[in-house]
């Protein structure tokens, strides 16, 4: 749908409507959902909450983010950047649209790097680090805000402005296990679009409260937003409803 796909190459910042820049998405093919079979069409049912709230998702207990990311578009038509190591970090993951992008084992060299060789206009870079050489939830630490390409070619930090709405259909879904970012998936966790909502943004769902994009899904393509409930009856009963959800 046009509407929301404008959203993957226009940023949006305190209200106003800023045109992605016309170098880097020019220069580079437009990215693609990762799912390439066929997505059935998910109508409007209707539906309702569970008569709770959930509550923001806490990522406190983790380690940190990487920062210093800094890097950008090559002559070599690759995109290149550099992070800061973390303490006790044991390794890192990058990724670039909410996909695996590479991993990188922390044994002390002087600059911690990643190639993408492959970019698309738009694309979401984000990292992570790891206490341990291992993808277990307890080891993960939190996600980096995106950064994306500048009219440079540059990559700068980005997100969706505080207040920004999004018009979405809301399904719910109720797995236990381990989330695409790698958290446990609980409460308050959402599977978007990470080629629209990064991962690590944080959304209010009207009638189901607070939630964490931390998450994606095969089905879960451009105006769509899937937010967890446990086992049981309340994934039905949601249905799947049009929402304005609003960035927190």
């Amino acid at each position: 749908m046009p509407k929301f796909r404008a959203l993957t190459v226009a940023l949006l910042s305190f209200g106003a409507l800023l045109v992605a820049p016309a170098t880097a998405s020019a220069a580079l093919p437009a990215c693609q959902h990762f799912y390439t079979g066929p997505i059935p069409d998910r109508p409007i049912s209707g539906g309702h909450g569970d008569g709770t709230t959930a509550p923001p998702y806490d990522v406190s207990g983790r380690l940190p983010a990487p920062g210093g990311i800094s890097g950008g578009l090559g002559s070599d038509g690759k995109v290149t950047f550099t992070f800061n190591r973390v303490t006790g970090a044991k390794a890192y993951r990058a990724f670039k649209n909410g996909q695996a992008l590479q991993w990188i084992s922390d044994w002390g060299q002087p600059t911690l790097q990643v190639t993408d060789a492959s970019p698309c206009a738009g694309a979401h870079y984000q990292v992570y680090a790891m206490s341990a050489e291992d993808t277990a939830a307890s080891s993960i630490g939190q996600i980096s805000t995106s950064y994306r390409l500048d009219s440079s070619n540059h990559l700068a930090a980005f997100r969706l402005a505080v207040g920004t709405t999004l018009n979405y259909r809301v399904s719910a879904y109720n797995d236990v296990a381990q989330t695409a970012l790698g958290y446990n998936a609980g409460t308050g966790i959402c599977a978007v679009d990470a080629r629209i909502v990064p991962w690590g943004t944080r959304l209010w769902v009207p009638g189901y409260g607070h939630c964490y994009a931390a998450d994606i899904g095969s089905w879960i393509k451009d105006d769509i937003v899937d937010v967890w409930f446990p086992p049981g009856p309340s994934a039905d009963n949601w249905g799947i409803q049009r929402l304005t959800l609003t960035v927190e």
